[in-house]
């Protein structure tokens, strides 16, 4: 087996944390130390119950400079936190010449990237991102169909409706989540990897409406280099269709590609370790792979809703009592 990697994971208390803590087991590699100011993170016993855990950034930090004095250094930083405190601690990460693993989105402005890249080059460390679904199995599968498609006919293009429907309680506002200028809005919260997902697969942004941007819904039109896409955000359960109210389902994902919808419900679980095992054998997703999503999420926050206006998204329509 290859050497032992020491992590130190920043967000232990958040609801993504223990699957970065299976993947560290599940890769082979330790958990030396956990940050996080909740203390309700008894989920490390499941995996690494003699991790040290501080409440306090400081002491955290201490404890880090203590491991690297004694030629412990830590070699990963996985990075679990709210959003807007993701450039900070891959700063940090940086700093202690370790690699970040950061949760999406990587940070919340373009701007925030180039200043990463200046310090990534001045450190031995690297950024990378969890950009899990460019690993699901069935999406790999539509980049290959799409590809070998537009190789054989130049140009074309397809026509894409997205809608992703997560239920959400009242706690939802009240937390960072629902602070804008914390984690970005819907959009970007629940949104920049399935704007990765599909840049990734058609193309760059020619184009870039939002019909709505409230703190709860948010839908529009993204022009790609060969794709139109409507999308459809929402924590509102009154958006669920019927069907999904009936079977008691709190989440709706669809994804059609000209009218045929693309099954990629499953599979999920395990998607974290399959990162951690790219990234740890230096195939993991940067810098510059995260730039387009996070230019395309910030244009969506900043941009000035038209309403349901031309080409919108299907449940724009959809009454919201």
């Amino acid at each position: 087996m290859d050497k032992v990697q020491k992590f130190a994971l920043i967000g232990a208390a958040g609801f993504v944390a223990p699957r970065h803590m299976k993947a560290i087991a599940e890769t082979g590699h330790e958990l030396v130390a956990a940050l996080d100011p909740n203390d309700s993170v008894g989920i490390i016993d499941s995996f690494f119950p003699n991790t040290a855990f501080f409440t306090e950034f400081e002491r955290f930090d201490r404890h880090a400079e203590k491991l690297i004095r004694k030629g412990q250094g830590i070699d990963y930083v996985s990075i679990c936190s709210p959003n807007y405190l993701h450039d900070s601690h891959n700063r940090f990460a940086l700093r202690i010449n370790a690699t970040s693993i950061c949760e999406k989105p990587l940070v919340l402005n373009p701007w925030n990237i180039d200043a990463l890249a200046e310090i990534e080059n001045k450190h031995c460390g690297r950024v990378w991102n969890i950009l899990q679904l460019r690993l699901h199995p069935d999406i790999v599968a539509l980049k290959k169909q799409v590809a070998a498609e537009i190789a054989a006919e130049p140009g074309r293009t397809y026509d894409i409706d997205l809608a992703y429907i997560t239920s959400r309680g009242r706690w939802y506002q009240i937390s960072w989540k629902g602070n804008a200028e914390k984690s970005g809005g819907i959009a970007t919260n629940i949104g920049v990897h399935f704007y990765d997902m599909l840049i990734w697969i058609f193309g760059d942004v020619k184009g870039n409406i939002v019909h709505i941007h409230q703190p709860d819904t948010a839908a529009g039109f993204l022009e790609l280099a060969n794709a139109r896409v409507r999308w459809f955000l929402s924590i509102n359960d009154r958006f669920l269709p019927k069907d999904c109210v009936v079977k008691g389902q709190r989440t709706y994902r669809s994804i059609k590609v000209d009218g045929r919808e693309i099954e990629f419900s499953g599979g999920f679980m395990d998607l974290h370790t399959r990162s951690y095992e790219e990234i740890i054998a230096g195939r993991g997703f940067g810098l510059r792979e995260a730039t387009a999503s996070i230019n395309t999420v910030h244009k969506i926050r900043n941009a000035s809703p038209i309403g349901p206006i031309g080409d919108y998204h299907p449940f724009c329509a959809k009454r919201n009592p």
